[in-house]
This record gives structure tokens, sequence and C-alpha cells, in this order.
């Protein structure tokens, strides 16, 4: 038997229950992989509260790192490999799982297990935000909220490295510190700075190039108000909650303005895909351009308190849970 975090229910942080599950052998193109790390992320907890709904009862979590312990016919894996892997159907929060081949990915020597359940599902989010939903180029002025948060302080510095003018948004002084020294040039105080209008003092009236929002309800208003003619903004979470419905026209008034709500599955959607993002965010980690912050660990049997933690504001960076 394995233990695991079962959702029996949904609801708060109190639904996450320690029980054991058991594993089969695994089948044609897949691989045991016992982990040794677990990320902690936002759709976890969209998933444990029903917001994005699943099947009951189930495990959730979407990423982790640890070493192929059996695999079955045509993996192209061997015994003993190192994986990590991020942005696959929910089963992450447990010792082990079985996972398709086809969706891990070998992990650098030089990239630890902790570094990779830390970064794969953030960094990888942050690769295709900045890479392809919108590709920012040198000189291009990006809103980023949420700029001391897992997603957050990555894309800050890999966006600084691509020679983009940073101004982030965070909530409290001790995340300014930390936001300005993860790629910032700028930073803006949520609940106190009126977001729009000092964007707008920053950048001599004209707006940003793109925004990137992972909070939802609370900023949609400011986050559109903040973009120049034709900018773009990327919203990629709902922490604060969904935002309301509203007449597209509004993004015509507002300057001619572009609105998506991508979702990291469909950037990684095919193995090329799904490798060729992870080979982009481990060569930045490599040459030293993205640091990666671990901010809390919790152990597997704490896990309520670590989605406390998360849904509360409370973190910093990369959210662990430890076997």
């Amino acid at each position: 038997m394995t233990r695991a975090v079962l959702v029996t229910r949904t609801g708060g942080p109190e639904v996450l229950e320690l029980g054991t599950i058991e594993l089969p052998p695994p089948g044609p193109g897949e691989a045991l992989v016992r982990h040794t790390v677990i990320g902690v992320n936002m759709i976890d907890a969209y998933h444990r509260s029903g917001l994005y709904k699943l099947a009951l009862p189930t495990v959730i979590g979407t990423e982790a790192a640890g070493i192929v312990e059996a695999i079955g016919p045509g993996t192209g894996l061997a015994v003993g490999t190192r994986v990590g892997y991020a942005g696959t159907a929910p089963g992450a929060y447990a010792e082990a799982r079985i996972m398709p081949a086809d969706r891990l990915v070998r992990l650098p020597d030089d990239i630890s297990d902790e570094t990779a359940a830390a970064v794969l599902l953030k960094g990888m989010t942050a690769e295709f935000l900045i890479r392809r939903t919108f590709a920012v180029r040198p000189g291009n002025t990006v809103l980023l909220h949420a700029a001391a948060g897992g997603v957050g302080l990555i894309a800050g510095q890999w966006l600084k490295a691509l020679g983009a003018r940073v101004i982030g948004v965070v909530g409290t002084e001790e995340k300014a510190k930390l936001a300005r020294e993860h790629g910032c040039a700028d930073v803006l105080m949520s609940g106190k700075d009126d977001i729009a209008a000092r964007v707008r003092a920053l950048t001599a009236g004209r707006g940003v190039d793109v925004v990137y929002d992972s909070v939802g309800k609370a900023t949609f208003a400011a986050s559109l108000d903040s973009l120049a003619p034709r900018g773009m903004l990327v919203a990629f979470g709902n922490a604060s909650g969904r935002v309301e419905p509203f007449d597209p026209l509004l993004l015509s008034q507002k300057g001619s303005l572009y609105l998506t709500r991508p979702t990291l599955g469909h950037y990684i959607a095919t193995t090329d895909e799904l490798r060729a993002s992870a080979s982009a965010l481990f060569s930045v980690i490599q040459r030293g351009a993205v640091r990666v912050v671990v901010g809390q660990r919790f152990p597997l049997a704490e896990v309520a308190a670590a989605h406390r933690a998360l849904e509360g504001r409370a973190t910093v960076g990369s959210t662990l849970l430890t076997l």
C-alpha cells in the first residue's frame, strides 16, 4: 500500500485526508515513479475546492520529482532514472504513482529533485506565458501580478533576461524586496497603490505591452486599464475568484485590447512540446538567469497547512511536500 492524500469531498483544506492506495504494476508505456518531493500549486486548491471539478474520490497534485522504480513494456526508460513531471492528470500527492512514460522529463545531473519539484509546473508556465502566449521582446514593458509568488519569481527573472522592463505587483514590503531581487524594476503594492494610475505614471501615460494576471477577479479591471493600445491581458489564474462576465466591446473601448485565458496543458500537449519547454527552463536555471526560491516545506501529513498558507497568500516562491 502507498500513502496518499485523499479527497473524498470538495471544500477547504480540512477535506485533505492522509490514507493509503494500492498501485497496480505499470502497464505498456507506463512507469512507477517513487516520489522524493512533491510540488504544491494553486491548481491543487482549485481541484480540492471543486472550482475545477474532478471525479471523487481522488488524489490531487500535478507536480513531483522522483525515481523510476518499475517500468512496463515500451517506456524507453530505465529503472533508477531520475524524472520529474508537471501539468499532468492529478495524482501527485502520494508516495508513488503510475505515470505515462511520455509525460516524464529526465532530470539533468545538475538539477536536483527539489529544484525540479519546485520549478517544473511554475517554470513551464512562465515559459509558455512569456515565450509563446505573448512573445516578450527586448524593450517590452510588462505588468506582473503576484510577482513574489511561485510563477512570479521565475517569470520576473526570465523577463529581465529577455530584456523586458518588469513592473511587479505584490502584497507586502517583504514581498516587494523579493520581487526587486528577482527581476522587477518597479514594484507596486496591491491594496495600497492605484495600480493602473501608477502604471500610467511609470510609462509616461502609455501603459504596458502585456499584463500577466494570476489573481483574477480582484485585479481584472486594473489589468485592462494598465494596457497600452493593442496590449494583451494574459489571465492565467483565479486566486481571488473568477472574473465576472463582461461585454467584449469593453476591449475595443479600452484600446483594441487582446485577452487570453491559457493553460499549461495546451502548451505541453505533445511530448516534444513538454520536453522542449522543460529544456528551455532547465537552460535558464543552468546558466544562472533564473534562481529557484523554495519558501516553504511541509511534510506530506501536513498538507492541509500547506494549502492554508498558499490560499492565505502567506507563501513566498515555491511550496513543497516532503516525504
